[in-house]
């Protein structure tokens, strides 16, 4: 690699420029509107929804529909919207991908990688990888369907040792049009163990005519500023890693960017059930956050006990009671 490549450059994503290489993956049952809003407001280039169901778009329900593909005006200042869907049937993926442009996408992102079994035993997810044909049809629908750029996010195969996914990459490019892939070069069947195959990724990223956006691993700003230049990969793209850290994409776009401090992490959380919220409600919201607390307990240096209980709490205020008895009192002026 020369050299001169930065994370903080911008790319072209079909029509679209992304300000920057440092992207958040769609995160099955988290990537709502907020958890996007809040990547993009660290400097997140571009940010994933979770993955949606294209039968349920389809089919019109109402959850799916007004819930998850909802899109906050505040998304747009940082960046294009990316929706992410899953399906088989190609027909039904052109349906769905017509709701999501009429609902405002940008950009439509296919998942032909998650290794969850009720995914796969549908046809859909990482099962697509061995099932080339199908899933270019899909790629093609959603490409028709829609009139937006498509891409897609697969892995290298479906078993260790396989490399179908490089493969069906080029495939969804040359004959379904698909603007670029983001490749977790993992297989289904490892999921998140073992170290990601980078010189896999690095062959995929000299072959294939478009770009590449590196998956899996992201933790580490060394590390992710290695696999960038060691693969050649047009963008990195943070999952798991960035859970309860939203700071580790200024970090990586500014090398110079300050841990966050104690009182930081604890208004960050009041902004994410301020948003939770206005997402779900009261009521929901105190539910659906109990798998967001231990992210962030842990930054806080709190134990067990206390994340315990958070999860005790059966309401927002109850929580934010909770979460006050860790801010740390403010000196008195002399």
């Amino acid at each position: 690699m020369s050299g001169t490549r930065r994370l903080t450059d911008s790319w072209q994503l079909g029509p679209h420029t992304i300000r920057n290489r440092v992207v958040l993956a769609p995160l099955a049952g988290i990537g709502n509107w907020f958890v996007r809003l809040q990547a993009k407001r660290y400097g997140a280039g571009l940010a994933f929804s979770e993955m949606v169901s294209s039968h349920a778009i389809h089919y019109r329900n109402e959850k799916t529909c007004t819930e998850l593909l909802r899109i906050h005006p505040e998304e747009r200042s940082g960046g294009p919207v990316a929706i992410q869907l899953f399906g088989q049937d190609p027909e039904i993926m052109r349906s769905a991908a017509a709701t999501v442009a009429e609902a405002g996408a940008d950009i439509i992102d296919l998942n032909m990688g998650c290794p969850v079994p009720k995914v796969c035993k549908t046809g859909a997810g990482a099962a697509l990888l061995g099932d080339h044909d199908t899933a270019v049809a899909v790629a093609a629908a959603a490409r028709e369907g829609s009139g937006l750029p498509v891409t897609v996010k697969l892995r290298s195969g479906r078993k260790r040792g396989e490399t179908d996914g490089l493969e069906l990459a080029h495939r969804l490019v040359a004959e379904a049009g698909v603007a670029a892939i983001g490749f977790h070069p993992r297989s289904a069947q490892v999921q998140h163990k073992g170290e990601p195959d980078l010189d896999l990724a690095a062959e995929l990223v000299r072959t294939l005519p478009a770009p590449v956006i590196l998956s899996g691993g992201m933790r580490d700003p060394a590390w992710i500023a290695d696999a960038f230049e060691r693969t050649g990969a047009t963008a990195v793209m943070l999952a798991r890693g960035a859970l309860g850290d939203p700071w580790l994409f200024a970090r990586l776009l500014d090398a110079g960017t300050a841990e966050p401090s104690h009182e930081d992490v604890l208004d960050e959380l009041d902004w994410v059930l301020a948003c939770a919220a206005e997402h779900l409600g009261e009521e929901r919201a105190a539910r659906y956050l109990r798998k967001f607390y231990p992210w962030y307990v842990d930054r806080l240096g709190a134990d067990r006990a206390f994340n315990d209980a958070l999860q005790r709490t059966a309401s927002l205020a109850e929580a934010r009671e909770v979460l006050g008895t860790l801010r740390r009192p403010v000196a008195a002026a002399a």
